[in-house]
């Protein structure tokens, strides 16, 4: 992708989903702006876009794609369509009638995974999820999301020896924002 292009993409994303007020986030810190993903996730040309442009973030070796309940699963449905790869759901917690299970679309046991997520603040969700994973035996070292709050995500994922690859930097998205103002 040109730096032109990238930067398109960037205030593409900027101006469809930058909203302000007042906002608490899953981590429960406070923030005067978000990014609201589903605006996002609900174009289809923008999420195409979006999903095309995580390509070159997905690692040699996975086996899969794991899309996070709710936000990562469309990019992962639509990531899966680029590289070939089978995408899984993984829920935020195990359902506890039918299959029981925490991630659908195929078995995690043996595969290396690639987590797929739209937002990343803390990286709690994140972390949730790869300990549950990890416990059905998967195997984990990468996550690659659209947009990173640059709020210590990165940084508490690396405790799990889980690498960050963020599409964009809120301060990316920012100041492509900006340029478009």
């Amino acid at each position: 992708m040109s730096a032109d292009a990238r930067t398109a993409l960037a205030r593409r994303i900027f101006e469809t989903a930058h909203i302000t007020g007042e906002f608490t986030l899953r981590s429960g810190a406070k923030s005067t702006e978000y990014f609201d993903k589903y605006l996002f996730e609900s174009n289809p040309q923008l999420l195409r876009e979006i999903a095309q442009a995580l390509v070159p973030l997905v690692p040699p070796g996975i086996d899969a794609l794991a899309g996070l309940e709710m936000g990562g699963i469309p990019i992962a449905t639509l990531l899966s369509q680029f590289t070939g790869l089978p995408a899984l759901f993984v829920r935020k917690k195990a359902k506890d009638y039918g299959t029981c299970k925490i991630s659908e679309g195929g078995q995690v046991r043996g595969r290396k995974l690639l987590i797929v997520e739209d937002v990343v603040t803390s990286g709690g969700a994140i972390l949730d999820a790869a300990k549950a994973l990890v416990a059905e035996g998967a195997h984990l070292s990468d996550v690659i999301c659209v947009i990173d709050r640059e709020s210590g995500g990165a940084a508490n994922l690396a405790t799990a020896q889980l690498v960050l690859k963020p599409l964009f930097t809120m301060t990316e998205l920012k100041q492509a924002g900006a340029k478009s103002a």
